[in-house]
């Protein structure tokens, strides 16, 4: 199998970090790409009509795409049990939260790195930093005890949100209303 990625990409990290946890890295060949939504490598664009990343070309059928699509299919092809059935909505619901706050951190360093600076837009950049907000305070203030669980996949995907937070705003302080998943985040990291 190959996995269409980019390093900094935290959905392709989600995937990577599911493989590694699994003891599956070497099951899956990384295929690097520069990709970006104004200039899409062809090769994402082959494996993914939208030309997102990440994307697993499979032996066995066509190309999957969506990080969750992705792990949900290597949890069940490697058994690794990462979305149990006694907790399967919560973790869900969990990688969806996750997966929100990637995608509007995401869409604040496009915003910076594809726009000239006079057509960026300040209050779509806060709009889009307020659903980060509210992710990290709804997983502070209703998730703790899930994660403070048994490793699942929402912890994996919850970790690599925090992560690239960290890595791509740290200007910004999620954890200003976040003790206990601040706390949560320093001991899973």
């Amino acid at each position: 199998m190959k996995l269409i990625s980019a390093k900094a990409s935290p959905f392709v990290r989600k995937v990577r970090v599911l493989l590694r946890e699994t003891g599956q890295s070497g099951a899956v060949e990384l295929v690097e790409v520069k990709t970006a939504p104004t200039d899409t490598d062809p090769q994402a664009a082959a494996a993914n009509p939208s030309g997102k990343i990440p994307a697993l070309l499979r032996p066995d059928g066509p190309a999957i795409y969506d990080s969750r699509v992705i792990c949900r299919y290597l949890d069940d092809r490697f058994q690794a049990g990462l979305y149990p059935e006694s907790c399967l909505w919560e973790v869900l619901t969990l990688e969806a939260t996750a997966d929100a706050i990637m995608e509007a951190a995401v869409l604040i360093v496009y915003e910076h790195r594809l726009r000239p600076p006079g057509k960026v837009h300040d209050g779509w950049i806060e709009a889009q930093w307020e659903k980060v907000t509210r992710c990290v305070g709804a997983v502070n203030d209703r998730w703790m005890s899930h994660l403070n669980g048994p490793l699942d996949m929402s912890h994996i995907a919850i970790g690599c949100a925090l992560g690239y937070l960290d890595f791509r705003h740290t200007g910004r302080n999620w954890r200003a209303r976040a003790g206990a998943l601040d706390d949560w985040f320093a001991a899973f990291s």
